[in-house]
């Protein structure tokens, strides 16, 4: 049911009536920090529980220790079946990893029967781990939309390297002669305290290339989010990208789309790369493409050390021996490859019968499927492997 504003007092009413019951749990409450949350509730959607949950915790809380009981209230509270909120609000939870609850809160039946609250959370995450394991091509817009804010969250750790250069440290391996001396110079040249070196430790570079042709159409936006959300992994405090991953796309030509991609609004950035990329939903020409990454690029040393990620069905138009060519140049350049094909699924007997897939399998270290979220996950799991 739609709110209207003769309603809003009494939303504030249930608000407050949320202060007057965190004290009563021993949560120290203060009645500006009531007001303060009124005032953020406003502004936000009072009818969003992930909204409600948060501009709350970030109003009334403000003792960690206190975080438990905030916690056990709002779900007693918000959550109950039987609430002041239920006469006034139809609540949903919204698609939002934070707080990991991505179903409509529905109303308590007609009947009185009170639901508890474990069939509340159990059927959340129901949703969750179906929308987790639901092929892209097979989602409606409502739940692509969700499975873009989840991948917004994505965290991904690049795997890591030793360089050659070293740094202070405890290895006992490379002694610091340097270090060892100055330190001896405070002692009156007694020689006290061994001091040593480390070696550097690095972040590998990871290089996205994604198929954007028309046999890849179902797959390519969700695939842009998730390299636009690798792409923010390497950005620093200021928004910067440091280089630590590149984005390219390919159809009938290769085009790079790193500056486009990094950009910080997820909306701003999928559409500045849809504007670079001139061959969308067209034909595939995959030897061509990475040959002319390997040329343009790779051997100027992207590749040097970095882990190639390739997302494409491996459909290719053009001829297969310019791509195992090709493969062989970049495996010797790169750390590793990964191949990413959706036609695999969830298939872990998958055995690729299309010509470019079997020219290009040799040379590919891991192949995935990437046609679901829990695949991206998967593939955000094993990169630390891949050092």
């Amino acid at each position: 049911m739609p709110i209207k504003r003769n309603d809003s007092g009494a939303i504030f009413d249930v608000l407050v009536g949320f202060g007057r019951a965190l004290r009563h749990e021993g949560v120290a409450v203060g009645s500006g920090q009531v007001l303060t949350f009124c005032q953020a509730s406003a502004r936000l959607d009072p009818t969003d529980l992930v909204d409600l949950y948060w501009s709350g915790r970030a109003c009334l809380v403000t003792r960690q220790l206190d975080v438990a009981a905030y916690d056990r209230v709002f779900r007693a509270y918000f959550l109950g079946a039987r609430t002041e909120l239920n006469e006034f609000l139809r609540l949903k939870a919204k698609a939002s990893p934070e707080a990991e609850s991505m179903l409509e809160i529905l109303p308590g039946d007609e009947s009185g029967e009170e639901r508890p609250e474990e069939e509340h959370l159990g059927l959340m995450a129901s949703t969750i781990e179906t929308l987790r394991h639901k092929r892209f091509d097979d989602c409606t817009p409502e739940e692509l939309e969700a499975v873009r804010k989840l991948m917004t969250r994505f965290r991904l750790r690049p795997p890591k390297r030793k360089t050659r250069r070293t740094r202070p440290g405890s290895c006992h391996r490379y002694p610091d002669l340097r270090r060892t001396i100055r330190q001896g110079l405070r002692t009156q040249g007694e020689m006290v305290e061994q001091c040593w070196r480390d070696r550097r430790v690095r972040r590998r570079k990871i290089v996205l290339i994604l198929d954007v042709s028309g046999s890849m159409t179902e797959y390519s936006r969700a695939l842009l989010q998730f390299a636009h959300s690798a792409a923010r992994v390497s950005a620093g405090p200021s928004g910067r990208l440091f280089g630590r991953v590149e984005v390219f796309c390919f159809g009938t030509h290769l085009t790079r789309i790193t500056e486009a991609i990094g950009k910080r609004d997820p909306d701003h950035a999928l559409a500045e790369a849809s504007r670079a990329v001139v061959d969308w939903e067209g034909g595939t020409k995959i030897g061509a493409s990475l040959d002319l990454f390997v040329r343009s690029w790779g051997r100027r040393g992207m590749c040097r050390g970095a882990i190639v990620v390739i997302c494409s069905d491996g459909l290719e138009r053009g001829h297969p021996e310019l791509l195992a060519t090709t493969m062989e140049r970049l495996a010797r350049l790169s750390h590793r490859i990964v191949w990413m094909n959706p036609l695999k699924g969830d298939n872990a007997a998958f055995q690729p019968r299309t010509v470019g897939m079997l020219a290009a399998l040799p040379f590919v270290d891991l192949l995935l499927s990437g046609h679901d979220l829990s695949s991206l996950e998967e593939l955000a799991e094993c990169l630390p492997a891949l050092a």
